[in-house]
Parts: structure tokens; C-alpha cells; sequence
């Protein structure tokens, strides 16, 4: 299955039901979590990506108490600012020396390239390009591409490589920055199916990281430091095709 349409649409389900899970909390998902739906869904195409099930975690008690424990990790922690932001703009690391508007840009130039934009939430406000939920949803897309290409017999190399830059530059990091914080701080009001799968995704992407640099080739990352002196400015993505 490794080159199989049948794996790429087991990942892009993957990344589809993550970015339901960070997504901000509703009623409807955590009922999914409390029934089990969603850890049938997700442990389903788990399994047909890594060969191996998803283990079932408990449940939190309550709605109230799911949301409080998202808020507080994500949004308002103690002292008013979130454990783990989501937004990957927050993280110093992942900016990398680039102004936030800068980076956004670059963020935004993926969705651009291939015809997205950041869907509308319930309030009626754009979501941020950088937040995880978003980046979720795009790597969903991307493995939705690849898939149908290689159904028709296409070639699949121009969705992989933009499958590997957007991991490496932009959701890898995250994931990574986001679990590792999470590690250090620990958050006892998260419900433990959020906690476990922040913890498996940036493992996962570092897998798929590897993987799709053994298909198409190693990253080349347009942000990093350059040697002239030039200041940081956006930087060309790189083509797709």
C-alpha cells in the first residue's frame, strides 16, 4: 500500500479528522470523542497508513470540561497566555528570523498556489492561515491531490514535494513546538485524546518527513539564513508544479 492511492487518502483522512481536533472545541466533536466515532474514524486510517491501531484513550467528563481543558492549553493558560499556542507565528523557533508578516505571507503563499483560502469559522472571522487546524486541513488537501493523481495514473511527485516542504517549514515544527510544550508543561485538564494525538502527529510527521524525502528529494528550506547581508525578506516557495 506504500504508493498506493489507497495510503494517500488514509493520510489525508488522517490530517482531516486532526484538524477537526484542534479546531476549537464543539459539541458535536466531543460527543464524536465521548461515542467513540472518532477514535473508530481515526484509528481506522491510522491503521491503514502505519499498519498498527490508534489506542482509545479516556474520555473527559463533561463539554465543559473538554473546552476548559483546550482553552487552557491552547488560549488562556495561567496568566492568561496558552501553554501551546496554535498559531505557529507565535513560536520564535518557527519564524525563524522572519518578521510575522513576512512568514505569513509564506504561510499563505501554499494555499494560494493551490487555489485555497483559510476557511470561515461559525463567528464569521478567517481563520489564521498558521494555525494548526488550518495546516491540518492543507496537508488533508495535498494528500487528496496526490491521491487522485495516482489513481489516474499521474504523476504524484508535485504534491509530495509540496507535501514535504509544508511539513518541514510550517506544520512539522509546529506539531513539534506545540508537543514538546505540552511534555514539559502538562495541561491535566486536556482531554487525553487531544493530549495523545499532539504526541503521535509529531512523531508521525517526521516519519512522513523521511518518507517523502527518500520519493522526491531533500527539503531546501527558502527561509533560512542567507550569507549575503541582505535583511529577511518572504521568500519564493518553491515550484510544485
Amino acid at each position: 500500500m506504500g504508493d498506493s492511492p489507497a495510503r494517500a487518502r488514509a493520510k489525508e483522512r488522517i490530517w482531516r479528522l486532526s484538524a477537526l481536533a484542534f479546531g476549537h472545541p464543539s459539541v458535536e466533536f466531543f460527543d464524536a470523542v465521548a461515542s467513540g466515532q472518532f477514535h473508530e474514524a481515526f484509528s481506522g486510517a491510522w491503521g491503514d497508513a502505519t499498519g498498527a491501531p490508534w489506542p482509545r484513550m479516556p474520555v473527559s467528563p463533561d463539554f465543559a470540561n473538554f473546552e476548559a481543558g483546550y482553552i487552557s492549553a491552547f488560549l488562556h493558560g495561567q496568566g492568561g497566555k496558552p501553554v501551546a499556542a496554535l498559531l505557529a507565528g507565535d513560536h520564535e523557533d518557527i519564524l525563524a528570523g522572519l518578521t510575522r508578516p513576512a512568514f505569513m505571507l509564506n504561510v499563505a503563499a501554499f494555499y494560494k498556489h493551490f487555489g485555497l483560502k483559510p476557511a470561515t469559522g461559525d463567528e464569521g472571522k478567517t481563520d489564521e492561515p498558521d494555525h494548526l487546524a488550518s495546516m491540518l486541513e492543507m496537508m488533508a488537501v495535498l494528500c487528496h491531490f496526490e491521491a487522485t493523481a495516482l489513481a489516474q495514473g499521474k504523476d504524484a511527485s508535485g504534491y509530495r514535494r509540496a507535501q514535504r516542504d509544508f511539513l518541514c517549514r510550517y506544520l512539522g515544527p509546529t506539531l513539534e513546538a506545540v508537543a514538546g510544550l505540552l511534555r514539559r508543561h502538562p495541561v491535566t485538564l486536556l482531554d487525553p485524546t487531544i493530549s495523545q494525538l499532539v504526541q503521535d502527529l509529531s512523531a508521525w510527521a517526521e516519519i512522513q518527513i523521511n518518507e517523502l524525502e527518500v520519493r522526491v528529494g531533500p527539503f531546501n528550506d527558502p527561509d533560512a539564513p542567507k550569507t549575503s547581508s541582505v535583511s529577511a525578506e518572504p521568500a519564493a516557495q518553491n515550484l510544485w508544479g
